[in-house]
């Protein structure tokens, strides 16, 4: 995987162990975020059929994959979305990068999400795949999306509890996870399985990507009634893709969702997968992001 990229690792203000990313490719600068419990290996497949039209930044976000793990905090501060999103901020200045094309995947488009509110001038155009907001999502959550999102209220619990009950079977725990929200036939390819599973079991893993999930039925939320009180909104073009498949979207509403979120355009689609749409659809996903981002990037 990824052959011809190199690795770095950054430090940051808020992470001094560093953020591992992988660089690759040419052209105007792309940074990819990836979701839970992944690592940015999950662009495995998509980033090949990029790398020759845009320079590729594709991080581990801060408490996952072989990225720093800081201390949560009392309040999980540390894992907030805003805490996530000014460490791509820096990664991508000490890149020489003060503005770029951005996409990310579930809680990695959560960071974007966050991101474009916080530093609307370095954003030229944003991807988000298969989320609604956070704040539409608690607001409106219903007995078939609490089903389907199980993870959300488990993971935020306090006092250690999913930590001791996911560290008691880290493999079993991750493998159900990917295989419940991939599509009918589909999977993680073996050597990104592996790599997942690497650094999910790799130590403060668990705990790190607990906290994030409790920022964010916490502090994230606060940030989002601030900015939706506020009147702030993603000011940049933004494309949604969703999973048919997943849940998250149904026809047009997404999309329609996403528009009260934002007062620059928005575009979307569906694609014929689960949620894991970068490993599920990478053409398809690849040629959605070339057609989207390429007026800005000229």
């Amino acid at each position: 995987m990824f052959e011809g990229f190199a690795t770095r690792r950054i430090a940051t203000a808020g992470c001094p162990e560093g953020i591992h990313l992988r660089l690759g490719g040419v052209g105007p600068p792309l940074l990819l975020l990836h979701g839970y419990p992944q690592t940015h290996v999950c662009w495995h497949r998509v980033a090949p059929l990029l790398a020759g039209r845009f320079s590729l930044v594709l991080p581990d976000l801060r408490g996952y994959g072989d990225s720093g793990k800081p201390e949560p905090g009392p309040r999980c501060e540390a894992y907030t979305k805003r805490a996530l999103a000014a460490d791509m901020v820096e990664v991508m200045a000490a890149l020489g990068h003060e503005r770029f094309l951005l996409a990310g995947h579930d809680r990695g488009a959560r960071v974007a999400h966050r991101l474009a509110l916080d530093h609307p001038g370095a954003v030229l155009r944003l991807c988000t795949m298969d989320i609604v907001p956070t704040l539409h999502r608690f607001d409106t959550i219903d007995r078939a999306g609490a089903l389907g999102a199980y993870h959300w209220f488990f993971l935020a619990q306090p006092g250690g509890l999913p930590e001791r009950l996911i560290g008691a079977e880290p493999e079993f725990f991750l493998r159900h996870t990917l295989r419940s929200w991939f599509g009918p036939g589909a999977g993680a390819a073996p050597e990104a399985m592996a790599e997942y599973l690497r650094c999910f079991r790799a130590p403060g893993t668990i705990r790190a990507t607990c906290a994030e999930y409790r920022a964010g039925a916490t502090l994230d939320l606060e940030h989002d009634r601030a900015d939706a009180e506020a009147g702030r909104r993603v000011a940049c073009p933004l494309h949604v893709l969703w999973g048919a498949g997943s849940g998250q979207g149904s026809g047009g509403g997404l999309v329609e969702v996403w528009r009260r979120f934002a007062s620059g355009p928005v575009t979307g689609r569906g694609l014929a997968c689960g949620h894991f749409l970068p490993e599920e659809r990478p053409e398809e996903v690849a040629a959605d992001l070339l057609a989207f981002l390429d007026g800005a990037a000229r």
